[in-house]
């Protein structure tokens, strides 16, 4: 009887559902195949996963790799970070492969156990943020290795709390992203104010920029380090931001200053200034008023701002403190295809016309320079090293250890890891006092890599290794150095004086420097 009902039930449904699919005139397959028809939309949903498990090997998906994911999980665990059998990559067919040239003596390892590094082993930033410009509160960050900007509004409650327990585990920064200070960010970790066109945290109630309501949230937090005015990002530069309305919260619409449940979009330009005097007006004055190192983030385009830029600091002798140039290839939780494929310079292009610009100025040695865009890879990280940056944000990869599965749902707010949504029940399995550990446990890992790849090659610090230590592989057996493809003079990409010799103290006074 009950197996009759069933069968019943069954029934009934399908022919309804064939009823609907006959009836429908949305979709063309569902018409002319009904009931059959809708195994290919759930084929198609869950096609990266499909690919991501069974069909694409090693180093076949985008944007980031299954090997260079397990290295991350495997790192952010203390797991077993060694791949057996040889490299399974063709490199007699690449295409601007990386290859670092060790030293034949090389240093001594170091930052603990190969195994086990250790997040109390400090690896600190070539340069200090904020010294050459005598600013009141300048220091040297610890970690030349940072957690990159991702707003609490985009990211859940819990990934913010994990990604800024974890950075003040490793003695890391944590950038905010352009959605503010919210409670997440107040938990040891210290932090880089990001200021974007929402002036969020620091707008009037029309929007505009608020000096006042700045110095006032500077002084109430004493875990802010430095300030980011961002003028783009790699993922949508020239755009703007977009969280949709879905995600505002009346928690992020309170921290924000918007409406709830409303999309909330941050101008494509900022209105507290419409050119580069307006620039560095700004920066004077909030650094003035604050004591804290100011800098800039962008995606780079047109090589005009830049010029105009580096030539009014050498000029007048103001300027901003730091630059952080994220790639285009850089991620986000939400954009138009064509404007995360088609706009604004990948990294390797983007860092080195920029580097370029400030250092035909005489600047490179005053500015910190900072990588960002898929650099929290080691071997990505040390040709950015090599190439003139000073530190490394990393933002998926980070996202990464503490459980992303890069499942590409961010802009549905449907993540299924809890990382990228502010979904109740899909954040409640990531537990922040364990993924914050993760978190720790890869920013050190990431550090020892890049330590022991630059005592390889005879140095004692990453930012010390030139950069005709690495040479870009392709076809035909060609290769070329990094200071060679980016036509680098004599010098460039490297640490100014003073500066290696503060690195020497601080690395222990090891040769190679």
């Amino acid at each position: 009887m009950k197996r009759r009902f069933a069968a019943a039930l069954l029934g009934g449904g399908l022919a309804g559902v064939t009823g609907w699919d006959l009836l429908q005139r949305r979709h063309t397959i569902l018409r002319n195949y009904p009931v059959v028809g809708h195994l290919r939309f759930l084929l198609e949903a869950v096609g990266p996963e499909l690919r991501q498990y069974i069909v694409t090997d090693n180093d076949a998906e985008r944007p980031f790799s299954r090997d260079q994911r397990r290295w991350v999980y495997a790192s952010s665990k203390m797991g077993n970070r060694y791949f057996g059998f040889g490299t399974d990559n063709d490199l007699e067919r690449v295409h601007n492969y990386p290859i670092i040239k060790h030293a034949a003596f090389p240093l001594p390892a170091g930052g603990g156990e190969p195994g086990h590094p250790d997040p109390a082993v400090p690896l600190p930033s070539a340069k200090v943020l904020g010294g050459a410009r005598g600013r009141a509160r300048a220091f040297r960050p610890a970690s030349l290795v940072n957690v990159s900007g991702m707003s609490f509004g985009a990211l859940s409650a819990a990934a913010i709390t994990a990604l800024n327990k974890g950075a003040a585990l490793a003695g890391a920064l944590h950038t905010t992203g352009e959605g503010g200070v919210s409670p997440y960010h107040l938990n040891g970790g210290e932090l880089v104010w990001q200021i974007g066109t929402g002036y969020f945290g620091c707008r009037n109630d029309d929007g505009t920029f608020s000096l006042p309501r700045l110095i006032d949230r500077v002084a109430a937090t004493q875990s802010i380090r430095a300030i980011e005015i961002k003028l783009s990002q790699g993922a949508k530069p020239g755009l703007g931001g977009m969280l949709p309305g879905a995600k505002v919260t009346p928690e992020i619409a309170a921290i924000r200053g918007i409406p709830v449940g409303v999309d909330c979009k941050s101008p494509a330009g900022h209105t507290a200034f419409r050119d580069v005097d307006g620039l560095l007006e700004l920066v004077e004055t909030i650094a003035a008023e604050t004591g804290l190192p100011v800098g800039i983030k962008s995606a780079v385009g047109e090589e005009r701002f830049w010029i105009d830029l580096a030539a009014r600091m050498a000029r007048t002798g103001t300027g901003v403190d730091f630059v952080t140039i994220d790639g285009g290839e850089g991620g986000t939780g939400a954009a138009p295809l064509v404007f995360t494929d088609h706009v604004a310079l990948p990294f390797k292009w983007a860092f080195s016309r920029v580097y370029r610009v400030f250092a035909e100025h005489g600047l490179h040695h005053e500015v910190v320079f900072v990588g960002s865009g898929k650099l929290g890879i080691p071997e990505n990280a040390l040709l950015a090293l090599a190439a003139g940056c000073d530190m490394i944000n990393a933002g998926r990869t980070a996202m990464f250890s503490i459980g992303c599965i890069q499942a590409q749902r961010c802009h549905t707010g449907r993540c299924p890891s809890g990382v990228a949504t502010q979904s109740a029940w899909l954040q409640h399995g990531l537990d922040p006092a364990v993924k914050s550990v993760r978190c720790a446990n890869y920013l050190a890992t990431l550090r020892f890599e890049l330590l022991s790849l630059a005592r390889a090659c005879g140095y004692a610090h990453p930012a010390l290794v030139p950069p005709d230590a690495i040479e870009l592989l392709d076809v035909d057996l060609k290769a070329v150095t990094v200071d060679r493809l980016f036509d680098y003079r004599p010098g460039w990409g490297l640490p100014g004086p003073a500066d290696a010799k503060a690195l020497s103290a601080l690395m222990g006074g090891l040769p190679g420097l």
